[in-house]
């Protein structure tokens, strides 16, 4: 029989040093501050890096978008510029996994579908690698959209093994970039360019798989799932409801592979069976298939708020009003139901 096995996705490896993940300092940010989720990686890396000698980063000249030069100036020794080069990026950081390390590679979102063939093989090589993909979605604005990673989640929900991660504020960036590392195998970290509110608390933990129910009430009329920069949208959605007298539920779901099938049939089961999803990615394959995947034999109705067709240059909150993903939006959605 030949000998190779590919592991199954699963829970994080109980045998797995997880020192990294409790011995970072913890997140430190004034409740009040606006901090890009892009920004909690850099910090995040750069402890962890303090934390364990083992993680190394690798960017492709993109590390004052990354923050990934907040590892470089901590760690200089551990710190790999590879320039524009994302195919050789990739490589290398499987090489550094295959001997021993626990490498960060990080560029644009966008920029990582030209390596997609090294990491299809960093799964076949059963690689401890973790993926940081900044500048997500039509948020980043300006830029315009041959920036715009639209494509990232589905790219790397088709990777087997590989656990998809999307923070929704700094706090919850930092926490994650210790958890990936304490996992055994492929991890993607998805990052937005914009600064948002800090949502949770220092010692707040995200363990992979899970979820978080940020507003709730007994009278919710629908669940909305939503992650990174649409839950700040979400948010907006709610207060604005909530003076409508409507009630939504609202969670973050940070971990979109693997997911948490029970928390999100446990809030359809409780909202009429109906879930909105909102995301800054293209439909096909991002989060909002995720949840359907999740639910799809329990009878639920899932709505999909997501980006379609080609976008253009703008201000983020004009993009994200052109794509139908904005708190006005969502509210136009819940009112339609």
């Amino acid at each position: 029989m030949f000998p190779f096995r590919l592991n199954p996705l699963g829970p994080v490896n109980a045998s797995a040093d997880r020192s990294a993940v409790t011995e970072c300092e913890p997140p430190d940010y004034p409740a009040d501050e606006e901090v890009a989720t892009r920004s909690g990686y850099g910090a995040g890396l750069a402890k962890l890096g303090s934390a364990n000698p083992d993680v190394v980063a690798l960017d492709g000249d993109t590390k004052n978008s990354t923050y990934a030069d907040q590892f470089m100036t901590l760690h200089p020794n551990r710190y790999f510029e590879m320039f524009i080069a994302e195919q050789n990026l990739v490589g290398a950081g499987i090489g550094l996994a295959k001997r021993g390390k626990i490498p960060f590679v990080s560029t644009f979102a966008a920029f990582l579908s030209r390596a997609y063939d090294q990491i299809r093989m960093s799964a076949i090589s059963q690689a401890n690698i973790k993926y940081a993909g900044s500048h997500c979605g039509v948020s980043i604005g300006e830029d315009g959209p041959s920036q715009m990673g639209l494509e990232d989640i589905a790219m790397f929900r088709a990777i087997p093994g590989a656990v998809v991660l999307y923070p929704s504020d700094a706090v919850a960036a930092e926490r994650l970039v210790a958890e990936a590392a304490a996992y055994e195998g492929i991890v993607y970290l998805r990052t937005s360019r914009p600064k948002t509110s800090i949502l949770y608390d220092a010692d707040e933990s995200f363990p992979i798989g899970g979820c978080k129910v940020i507003r709730e009430s007994s009278e919710d009329k629908v669940t909305v799932v939503a992650a990174g920069i649409t839950l700040h949208e979400a948010l907006k959605a709610h207060e604005i409801l909530a003076a409508e007298g409507i009630a939504i539920r609202i969670i973050d779901l940070y971990s979109i592979k693997p997911i948490d099938k029970e928390a999100l049939q446990k809030a359809a089961s409780e909202t009429n069976n109906t879930l909105i999803t909102v995301e800054d990615h293209y439909p096909e394959g991002g989060l909002g298939d995720a949840v359907l995947d999740a639910v799809a034999t329990q009878g639920v109705c899932v709505h999909k708020l997501a980006v379609t067709g080609v976008s253009r240059s703008g201000k983020p909150e004009e993009l994200l009003e052109y794509h139908g993903i904005s708190a006005d939006a969502i509210v136009e959605k819940v009112n339609s139901l």
